[in-house]
């Protein structure tokens, strides 16, 4: 999610919280069927961890021609369990810069309901499966769409931890402005480290030249040609390794709402994503 937007459905349950905008971490100024989940990796139980304490998933590579010794995380935004949590997904966690930011957020929805976090779960599984038939090893942040958390900070971490070549954050808007709609890009600006330079601008830019040859527009309200440097993302703040978060589209807009709600059209996400690694791990 970005600054511009807000989710407008509460969620109904006594003390929780508000369905928010998509990125776990946005700046302080400012129910239809479930996805189809291509499984790469054996889920974890259903119980509901702290999301601090949650233990990122890995798929082993199916095939030896990708580069040799390649690391990828995937960080699928929010989870499924967040609402029922607010006590854990409330509590402030350090967000880089002399910042705390929540812990995470439950993300946005289409007006017709389909969450984010479910979005973000099916493409980043969609993702890893295609990197993992390349022999490129994908590390997910979290293991089902059921669970809490993790944090934003610990999602960082698991980059950090697994050494990652690159680290994609997969999310979704919710700008109710008219006619807000597209796609865009955040990496960490200005750079805390040498890998938020070069290495995170490059990905960036990979992803979106590669979600536009896709067919994807970029976003018409946020950003610069599909480009947004942001210094309040905790995940792109905290990260040592190269690092950017997709915004892949706006579910309050009805045709990109469409799009996500296909198995087809998170297929055709998934791909442009998956492609951008690819070429950015080889470039």
């Amino acid at each position: 999610m970005v600054a511009v937007r807000r989710a407008t459905a509460p969620l109904l349950l006594a003390g929780a919280l508000l369905l928010t905008g998509c990125s776990d971490d946005a700046p302080a100024a400012l129910s239809t069927a479930p996805a189809t989940v291509v499984t790469t990796a054996s889920p974890t139980s259903s119980a509901s961890p702290s999301p601090s304490s949650v233990t990122p998933s890995s798929v082993t590579p199916s095939s030896s021609s990708a580069p040799a010794g390649k690391v990828v995380v995937l960080d699928p935004g929010h989870n499924g369990g967040n609402g029922a949590h607010p006590a854990e997904i409330n509590r402030a966690v350090p967000a880089g810069r002399g910042q705390t930011k929540p812990c995470n957020t439950t993300g946005t929805s289409t007006n017709a309901g389909y969450p984010e976090h479910a979005f973000t779960f099916d493409v980043a599984q969609r993702v890893g499966k295609a990197l993992a038939d390349k022999g490129i090893r994908v590390v997910y942040t979290r293991q089902d769409d059921t669970g809490v958390g993790p944090c934003v900070d610990r999602r960082a971490a698991i980059g950090n931890e697994a050494n990652a070549d690159a680290v994609v954050s997969i999310h979704a808007d919710g700008s109710e402005a008219a006619g807000a709609n597209g796609f865009h890009v955040a990496y960490s600006s200005p750079p805390l480290n040498a890998a938020q330079g070069a290495p995170s601008t490059r990905l960036a830019q990979t992803l979106r030249d590669t979600m536009r040859t896709s067919g994807f527009s970029a976003a018409n309200y946020i950003g610069t040609n599909g480009l947004s440097a942001r210094a309040d993302l905790a995940g792109l703040n905290l990260s040592t390794r190269p690092a950017a978060l997709v915004e892949c589209g706006n579910m309050r807009n009805a045709t990109e709402a469409a799009r996500m709600t296909s198995a087809d059209g998170r297929q055709q996400f998934a791909a442009a994503i998956a492609a951008a690694i690819e070429a950015y791990l080889a470039s």
